[in-house]
């Protein structure tokens, strides 16, 4: 079992940044890939971003490009997830996983969500 924990999410006014972390506690051996989701009231839950447990390859949605940018501490087992020029549609809850590769995650483990909201 791998457990999850976020935070940083909060509210902030368009054109503003956040930076949201995942911490990875438990079973981490077994993690090789990291990533963010998020769920917008009404809507799906969709993929945000990934990376690779060692770093060396992350992937983004179109919506996020060139504006979030992910990184992680290997030595704390967190993740971060930069996120600039923030919009209103970005308003979602975002979820941290973990699992076996990036395209694999929603098979992972989940954490709880934090909310960012993005006001115009």
């Amino acid at each position: 079992q791998v457990e999850l924990v976020e935070s940083g999410g909060g509210l902030v006014q368009a054109g503003g940044s956040l930076r949201l972390s995942c911490a990875a506690s438990g079973r981490t051996f077994s993690v090789f890939a990291m990533g963010w989701f998020r769920q917008a009231p009404g809507k799906d839950r969709e993929f945000v971003a990934g990376i690779s447990w060692r770093g060396e390859r992350t992937q983004y949605a179109e919506s996020v490009k060139g504006r979030f940018t992910m990184s992680r501490d290997s030595a704390k087992t967190t993740m971060y997830l930069q996120m600039n020029s923030l919009k209103p549609e970005d308003t979602a809850i975002y979820f941290c996983a973990a699992g076996g590769s990036i395209s694999d995650l929603q098979r992972g483990s989940w954490g709880q969500g934090t909310q960012v909201t993005v006001s115009s």
